[in-house]
């Protein structure tokens, strides 16, 4: 039996993904969506609507993990790619994540930095088309 066929007074992920998000603009022009699916509501937040409404929906993804601890919280983006700034983005590996963060890259002065998918989400970082 599939996990998402699992019966549960939370909606499935894919329920927040159809819903049209409400956004609010903060002071310093971060956007947050909330999705709602009554009486259930997620928000999520980014510097851009469309980032924010991501946030919303992998935030829908973690609320279901709660309700259905074997559900697997899918990545939001690729396990190795390049964003719109040329950065290249990897996926860290299981034991990694649990200590450094969820993807590596080479930040600015050169140096190997770590993300959270969610700070990921937050800066709007997108793959390019290619990596899609």
């Amino acid at each position: 039996m599939n996990i998402l066929d699992e019966r549960s007074a939370y909606p499935k992920p894919l329920d927040f993904e159809v819903m049209r998000p409400e956004y609010e603009e903060a002071e310093d022009g971060t956007v947050t969506a909330t999705i709602t699916v009554s009486p259930f509501e997620v928000s999520g937040s980014s510097a851009t609507e469309p980032g924010a409404r991501r946030a919303a929906i992998h935030e829908a993804h973690k609320k279901y993990k709660d309700y259905h601890p074997n559900y697997e919280i899918p990545s939001p983006f690729p396990d190795e790619f390049t964003d719109q700034d040329g950065v290249l983005w990897k996926r860290l590996s299981s034991m990694a994540r649990a200590i450094r963060g969820d993807y590596s890259f080479v930040d600015t002065d050169g140096e190997e930095d770590y993300a959270k998918i969610e700070q990921m989400l937050l800066w709007d970082i997108r793959p390019t088309v290619s990596d899609q």
